[in-house]
């Protein structure tokens, strides 16, 4: 299972920084085991970070359809042009793993699929298409006889109840499987659980969280588990904290590339 991390918060600084430094893992060949999931609406004014993703192991590309609907921009939004805005990006950087724009709730699923058909065409690629709860159970199976790679969405968001939603990832685990397609659960990361549920890929933004609650995280590879690590009365110093977690995070992509 690969586990993409995701999520700013210095990421870029430290992976920059740490390219050659002595700090970051050890050796020179470190940056190979590491996954990274970025957005192509954070990323379309910071092109010079796709320098760096020669250098790991696997990238995986957001479109950032919802960031950009939050933003800044006034009035309707010219869909097409963010679509054709995006191909020329992976066209431009090579991009091959990256989601389509899963923006049903906003403009229904028939738009998203005359995107998703524009963003093949302008890229003569196929998209990760993601599901969610309003394309119902047969679609996820005609998702996984068109694509090789789909994606599970909605998981943050709890547009289905987390119980509800485990108890169904084995038989969204078991269809793709049997369609030999890839599956990848977006946003999800209860390490516990990722030992049972064998997504084939999986991103987060749990490494930013020791930084939120001033602890440290510490990979235990005997367990495959996660530990915190706190001391009363001590202050968790920012960037060594944020350098040290995500570190940890990347110990447990390795382990759950390996293993899990």
């Amino acid at each position: 299972m690969k586990v993409f991390i995701a999520g700013d918060n210095n990421k870029k600084k430290i992976l920059r920084e740490n390219l050659f430094g002595s700090d970051f893992l050890a050796g020179e060949n470190a940056l190979k085991g590491i996954n990274v999931l970025e957005s192509f609406y954070y990323l379309r004014k910071n092109e010079e970070f796709m320098t760096l993703v020669k250098h790991f192991g696997s990238f995986l590309l957001d479109s950032g359809a919802f960031t950009f609907m939050s933003g800044s921009h006034k009035g309707a939004i010219n869909w097409d042009e963010y679509v054709e805005e995006y191909a020329a990006f992976i066209n431009r950087h090579k991009v091959e793993l990256f989601f389509e724009l899963d923006i049903d709730s906003v403009v229904g699923i028939k738009e998203v699929e005359r995107l998703r058909e524009k963003l093949e065409a302008l890229t003569g690629k196929k998209p990760i298409p993601v599901w969610h709860k309003n394309r119902g159970k047969e679609y996820f199976i005609r998702m996984c006889e068109e694509y090789p790679y789909v994606a599970i969405g909605g998981i943050v968001t709890k547009e289905i109840p987390r119980k509800i939603y485990e108890k169904a990832f084995p038989w969204f685990i078991k269809t793709a499987h049997e369609h030999k397609c890839k599956i990848h659960g977006l946003g999800y990361t209860t390490i516990a659980n990722l030992h049972k549920y064998h997504f084939d890929s999986v991103d987060s933004t749990a490494w930013l969280y020791g930084n939120r609650g001033g602890y440290l995280y510490k990979f235990n590879p005997k367990t495959g588990l996660m530990e915190q690590m706190s001391k009363d009365g001590c202050r968790l110093k920012s960037r060594e904290g944020a350098v040290n977690n995500f570190n940890e995070w990347v110990k447990f992509g390795m382990y759950a590339e390996k293993f899990l």
